[in-house]
């Protein structure tokens, strides 16, 4: 212990520093308008607690940008039944965790803890290689799952049909009903060329 340690010579382990008294006069240094400016919005009492994203009145961000229209628009998010919410699996997923030959349904990787309930479609992607014969029972497949798949051997059972993408066509317009004119003969052509004949007068 050094000698010159006492009562008198303690002092903390890192060095303190007294806290702002703001608003106790000008003695203080943060007196008169306690090291807020002067008027405005950050001025006043409460300035802090501005929810995320104001921007003082103007016209926010995310009010600015584009929006997908419509609630149930194909590019909105997924509500509606144009979109859904599915759980996605990889072959490779299958590959690891079932032995060849085994039959694959949602009721199997539910109890296989690879997807959490049976509430939502199920759909295979073919991210990584399937080296076993499987017997798949889905809601949806990617091309490329399906092409891993029945490389393998194995087969796939959709538990939904496919969707039908529709193509909108523009119909013709019906020709018009109008008779072509007849092309003109030579002869009255010359005949409705040719001045008339004055007739004679009768006696």
């Amino acid at each position: 212990m050094p000698k010159d340690l006492n009562l008198s010579s303690l002092k903390p382990a890192s060095a303190r520093k007294e806290r702002k008294r703001i608003g106790r006069g000008l003695g203080s240094g943060k007196g008169r308008y306690s090291g807020r400016g002067l008027k405005g919005q950050k001025s006043r009492a409460g300035s802090a607690k501005m929810r995320p994203g104001f921007e003082g009145g103007q016209m926010p961000v995310y009010m600015r940008m584009g929006k997908q229209r419509g609630s149930t628009s194909k590019d909105a998010m997924p509500i509606g039944p144009f979109r859904t919410q599915v759980w996605t699996l990889n072959v490779r997923d299958l590959d690891t965790r079932f032995e060849a030959g085994a039959e694959v349904t949602p009721e199997v990787l539910k109890q296989a803890g690879l997807i959490r309930n049976l509430r939502r479609d199920v759909k295979i992607l073919g991210e990584g290689e399937l080296t076993k014969k499987l017997t798949v029972s889905a809601h949806s497949f990617s091309k490329s799952a399906l092409e891993k798949i029945e490389a393998a051997g194995g087969t796939v059972n959709r538990l939904k049909p496919p969707r039908v993408k529709k193509v909108r066509v523009r119909p013709k317009p019906a020709p018009s009903a109008e008779p072509e004119a007849a092309e003109e003969t030579p002869a009255e052509e010359a005949s409705a060329s040719a001045p008339a004949e004055e007739s004679a007068p009768e006696e």
